[in-house]
């Protein structure tokens, strides 16, 4: 329709495998790289220059013929399944968490602050695209990513022509079947019209191209034996039940564990030991069991017995919704180290160097028992001598403790977070933080006399309701959980939060953005909110304010406009809030 051909005309097509790796625009100047770019939102990406020079794949240097004298090229960066293992393999054997995939690994190693630490890590790039060229003398994409490959840039997967549809679904039924045998992780295909003049011709909506279509591929499942079922102890005493399973390739990766997420679920699929079962991997999602093959059952099964006792600390196991939580609370031993691991964690403390093995070897040894004893470390040294143990020396105990002392001073909002109060995510940890600003005024509240009168105070703040506000105040009731707060508080210093601009236009209003913002990431808009004594909000009701919608805004802007909500668009936003001048 878009290009006035009949029903009669073909269009070939370009296919090529759809990798599953991190998006990075190169841009080279006269044949040479001078900037390295995410792909962020389309508009704005994150400046990872200096970490993509360590990457051997991408030159420096272009060379050859045609080369325009300013190029935007677009890819993937991608890590080898067999690179992906051996990095898993390094990070456990470090104490660290391993990688949930090869895309999370790329993304990760990409990102770091340090360019050493990229560098260390087997990263690949491959160019599918281009963007802004000051001269693009090519007439089909296919012949483009040759010239792109001619220059000295990796291509995975070059395009291969379509000239039908059933060419098209032979090419994609094809790579579904090689998928597992591949060195990357794709996730389906892409085809691109192949001609460029149609391509310019049929343009773009809302930054996707009308040339392009991706198609991916349905999860990736495999059979295999149900050997027994772990039950973990999560930090708030959830048991998880965890299947182990006789390991099974899925999609190029060996499983053995798989998610059977509650009690209800082994119940719902009759999940025995022993039985044949399905097991499924897509993406980020952990491996999980769809189906027992129950025809394949052997006989002599029983269902299974879920525990009413904690398989580590012995306490009564009680039903709390769809969850079977430990009730020994912080005398149990798991969760004591998972609340350690939670206190560590990037969105907490954020303590380099202290990984969950490092934790719990501690933990195990006697070293550490409660958040405080972390910062006691250094000076207890004498005695516990950290640089003989296994795994440890001089130089990585050292920049431990200066990683801890680096951490004596935290914001409200982590502290709070750090605690690993039930229900007290990131979210609400900065709502109390915006609404009692010191951690005295909050210790007053939640340790006062009258607790059903805190709960009460609690609850009226709007995003805390009386669910989490009683397990607020049970949390603090609890003598042990007082003594472990008050200890810390002798450790660190807890500064308070920022009092948000009270006279500012838009205090106490409930905004949400929506759409794709060209002058401020959606964070750096978020911050400046928040900064104004706004909350910001992830869905749109009766009780918004405002909705700040740019290019792209989809459902959200609809339901703003049937509630009545005001609308502003980004210039609207920053006239709002005094920042015309924002760039």
């Amino acid at each position: 329709r878009f290009l006035g051909l009949s029903d009669d005309d073909a269009i070939e097509m370009a296919a090529e495998p759809k990798f599953d790796g991190l998006s990075l625009a190169l841009h080279y100047e006269n044949g040479t790289l001078r900037a390295a770019a995410t792909r962020g939102d389309g508009y704005e990406g994150e400046d990872v220059t200096r970490n993509a020079l360590t990457i051997s794949s991408i030159p420096q240097r272009l060379e050859g013929e045609r080369i325009p004298d300013v190029l935007e090229v677009r890819g993937e960066v991608l890590m080898l399944k067999r690179d992906f293992l051996a990095l898993n393999e390094r990070q456990q054997a470090e104490g660290k968490p391993p990688f949930a995939n090869p895309r999370n690994a790329a993304a990760g190693s990409l990102r770091q602050l340090d360019p050493a630490v990229t560098a260390s890590r087997p990263l690949q790039f491959s160019a599918w695209g281009w963007g802004r060229a000051s001269a693009w003398p090519f007439d089909t994409q296919a012949e483009s990513m040759a010239a792109i490959e001619s220059w000295g840039l990796p291509v995975h997967g070059r395009p291969e022509l379509c000239p039908d549809l059933d060419t098209m679904i032979t090419y994609f039924r094809r790579l579904e079947a090689e998928r597992a045998t591949l060195d990357f992780d794709i996730d389906g295909v892409v085809f691109k019209v192949n001609r460029l003049d149609w391509q310019r011709r049929l343009g773009e909506v809302t930054r996707v191209p009308r040339w392009a279509i991706a198609r991916k591929f349905p999860a990736e499942q495999a059979e295999t034996i149900l050997r027994a079922i772990e039950i973990q102890v999560g930090r708030t005493g959830a048991l998880t039940p965890v299947a182990k399973l006789e390991p099974v390739t899925v999609g190029g990766v060996v499983v053995q564990n798989a998610s059977l997420h509650n009690r209800d679920e082994i119940a719902r699929l009759d999940a025995r030991i022993g039985d044949h079962v399905i097991v499924e991997r897509a993406g980020d999602v952990i491996p999980h069991i769809v189906r027992v093959l129950k025809e394949k059952r052997p006989p002599g099964t029983r269902p299974y017995d879920f525990p009413d006792h904690c398989p580590v600390c012995g306490a009564e196991a009680r039903p709390d919704g769809v969850i079977i939580r430990c009730t020994g609370g912080l005398t149990c031993p798991a969760q004591r180290v998972e609340r350690l691991r939670h206190f560590v964690s990037r969105d907490a403390f954020d303590i380099e160097g202290l990984g969950e093995q490092q934790i719990k070897t501690l933990f195990d040894r006697g070293a550490i028992r409660s958040p405080a004893d972390i910062f006691t470390l250094a000076k207890r040294n004498d005695e516990i001598h950290l640089e003989t143990w296994e795994g440890w020396g001089e130089k990585s105990v050292a920049n431990l403790f200066a990683a801890i002392d680096a951490r004596r001073r935290i914001g409200l909002e982590r502290f709070l977070h750090a605690l690993g109060i039930r229900h007290v995510g990131q979210v609400t940890a900065k709502l109390l933080a915006r609404t009692y600003h010191s951690i005295d005024t909050f210790l007053a509240l939640v340790e006062r006399d009258n607790p059903e009168s805190a709960v009460s105070e609690l609850a009226t703040i709007e995003g805390i309701g009386e669910v989490v506000a009683r397990a607020i105040v049970d949390f603090f009731a609890e003598p042990h959980n007082r003594e472990v707060v008050h200890d810390l508080l002798r450790e660190v210093e807890v500064l308070p939060a920022e009092e948000p601009e009270s006279d500012s236009p838009i205090a106490g209003k409930t905004i949400v953005f929506t759409g794709t913002l060209e002058r401020m990431t959606r964070a750096e808009a978020k911050a400046r909110a928040e900064a104004l004594g706004a909350k910001v909000s992830g869905s749109v009701s009766k009780r918004t304010d405002l909705v700040v919608a740019g290019p792209g805004a989809g459902s959200k802007l609809k339901t703003a406009r049937e509630l009545g909500v005001t609308v502003l668009d980004e210039e609207g936003w920053l006239r709002l809030v005094g920042d015309a001048s924002a760039t």
